[in-house]
């Protein structure tokens, strides 16, 4: 079982950054991948990136073009979500997701949090 707890949405402006946490709560985090996905008004889910727990590997969606970065920080089991230089493109719902035992499926589910970028 996991759950997830996510924090540091917000309202920005277009340029800005913004780093979202999201507080994973595991048995055990082998084989664990943390993922990031979004979405905007109207429009489907959309993968951010995602990184494997105990590797430290990412990988990102090609909309990101390096200006978002996933990283961990293992002591007290949070993952980030750094974005920086930021868009109104950008609005959307961002939800961390967890997959366990070196799954494919997203199986586990944040609440979410809103960030709005204005122009």
């Amino acid at each position: 079982q996991v759950s997830l707890v996510e924090s540091g949405g917000g309202l920005v402006q277009a340029g800005g950054s913004l780093r979202l946490s999201c507080v994973v709560s595991a048995n055990t985090f082998g084989g664990l991948g943390l993922g990031w996905f979004r979405q905007a008004p109207g429009k489907e889910r959309e993968f951010v990136g995602d990184i494997r727990w105990t590797s430290g590997r990412t990988n990102y969606a090609d909309f990101v073009q390096g200006r978002f970065t996933i990283t961990t920080d293992n002591a007290n089991n949070t993952a980030y979500l750094q974005m920086n230089d930021l868009t109104p493109e950008d609005t959307a719902v961002y939800s961390c997701a967890a997959r366990v035992a070196w799954s494919t499926t997203f199986k586990y589910w944040g609440q979410g949090t809103q960030v709005t970028v204005s122009s």
